[in-house]
């Protein structure tokens, strides 16, 4: 079996926790006003869309008009408007309404994959890691969320044969028109964190955000006219080459992640600590692509266009895209956010990039709300040039390329190592193994991403 273990191309960013990431979990924080460059790019954004002024001011009517529509939908079905699927469904291969529904909401609950006693197991064992290392989290003197992302545990979860079979199947719903430069039917294995949240946590609140995207993914919302309702949030073409971690910021994520996840390692319902989404995925894209081009009008009238001044409401340079019932009043944050109906170890929940989400403020139940980060990523050469260097990382015991550095686990007893890891295809999500060719059409893609690994 191969293994390679070249040195990291990447420059180590500099030690935190997830809190770097959003301003909300930093309260008091003064948010400082955007340079004027970013009034002159708003003009710039739609001189290359070519949108005019009436154009866009109608784009921004019908998003309004339909929002009325779609959010008094999600406040009237509460937690049923969120899709669940068994993993049963998704080795039988989804039926055309339930990739509907998941394709609308931009979120969904898969129930089964991973046997109950196997994802305690998991847990137990993390916490005995836990107890026997001098680890760092959020916060610091009650932590919630680990900096940690090499035990044997995250390890055997993400490359467990169940959650990359649903991997598989989710990144199905994406598509490259070229056939060249995405291969969806490969995940690969993206590190993350894991949440052990304590009842009665208040620290770890969240509020409404999106972990990605940037303005030159969303062309066809920014050209005004009825333009906004063509806009395909699963063609993967405007995001191949888009820089999302343009500040190297801590917890900024550098690949082509198409569904963020976790999978739970604890029975946890509504009240409980858990996620909320906010479920409408292509209509709440529109709306917050087209918030920083309006303002409200004079005492509260109709709302206006926006070019001169350079507000881009609930983003900070650096940090998570954040929102709120007062920067983005027309999605009704308080009463549309819906936290994920009660799951169970071993469950799993995917949303879609561009998803709204947070996690509920107060954890009100009796017992742990616990989950491994394991999102759903699929194999690029971009994407094969970070496992490449997360490999590396992972070899000597560090954290992740894409989160805050350190020596992380270098030194921690028990951590995981490449021998741990037995199977093929676990190898292979792990850069341990070259990938194998499916089929003609991804020979090249294939090919390429090899050589990234392996030389």
């Amino acid at each position: 079996m191969m293994v390679a273990a070249a040195q990291t191309k990447r420059a180590a960013k500099r030690e935190g926790t997830i809190a770097d990431v959003f301003t909300s979990l930093n309260p008091g924080t003064k948010v400082p006003e955007l340079p004027a460059r970013f009034a002159q790019l708003k003009k710039d954004v739609l001189a290359d869309t070519g949108a005019t002024h009436a154009s866009i001011v109608q784009t921004w009517k019908e998003v309004l008009a339909a929002l009325e529509v779609r959010t008094k939908e999600i406040v009237d079905l509460g937690g049923k408007v969120i899709p669940r699927v068994s993993f049963a469904d998704i080795k039988r291969g989804l039926s055309n309404a339930q990739k509907d529904d998941i394709k609308n909401s931009g979120v969904v609950v898969v129930t089964g994959a991973v046997p109950k006693e196997q994802a305690l197991q998991w847990k137990a064992s993390i916490k005995q890691y836990i107890a026997a290392n001098p680890v760092k989290g959020f916060p610091a003197n009650d932590i919630q969320v680990y900096e940690l992302y090499n035990t044997k545990p995250e390890i055997a979860a993400r490359t467990h044969p169940a959650i990359l079979r649903t991997q598989q199947e989710l990144l199905q719903f994406w598509h490259d028109p070229s056939n060249k430069h995405v291969c969806f039917s490969t995940p690969i294995s993206y590190f993350d964190r894991l949440r052990i949240r304590t009842p009665g946590d208040t620290s770890f609140t969240v509020g409404p955000h999106i972990d990605g995207g940037g303005v030159e993914l969303f062309h066809r919302i920014l050209a005004g006219g009825a333009s906004w309702r063509s806009h395909d949030p699963f063609d993967v073409s405007w995001r191949i080459d888009a820089k999302q971690d343009l500040y190297n910021a801590p917890g900024q994520c550098s690949v082509l992640r198409c569904w963020q996840g976790w999978t739970s390692l604890s029975t946890t319902g509504v009240g409980e600590g858990t996620l909320r989404v906010l479920p409408m995925l292509s209509l709440a894209t529109a709306y917050i692509m087209l918030r920083p081009f309006f303002r409200p009008g004079p005492a509260g009238g109709e709302w206006e266009l926006d070019l001169e001044s350079s507000s881009f409401p609930g983003s900070v340079p650096g940090k998570g895209q954040e929102l709120n019932e007062e920067t983005h009043p027309h999605l009704r944050l308080g009463e549309t956010m819906t936290s994920i109906p009660e799951i169970q170890p071993g469950d799993q929940v995917y949303w879609h990039c561009d998803t709204v989400h947070s996690v509920e403020q107060l954890h009100g139940g009796q017992k742990d709300s616990s989950v491994f980060y394991i999102p759903a990523v699929p194999l690029s050469v971009r994407n094969a040039s970070y496992i490449r260097d997360q490999r590396a990382n992972f070899v000597h015991g560090l954290p992740a390329p894409d989160f805050p550095g350190g020596s992380g686990e270098s030194t921690f007893t028990g951590r995981a190592t490449a021998q741990d890891i037995t199977g093929s295809q676990g190898r292979r999500v792990l850069g341990l193994e070259p990938f194998v060719s499916r089929g003609v059409e991804n020979d090249e893609l294939i090919d390429a991403a090899n050589r990234v690994l392996f030389g």
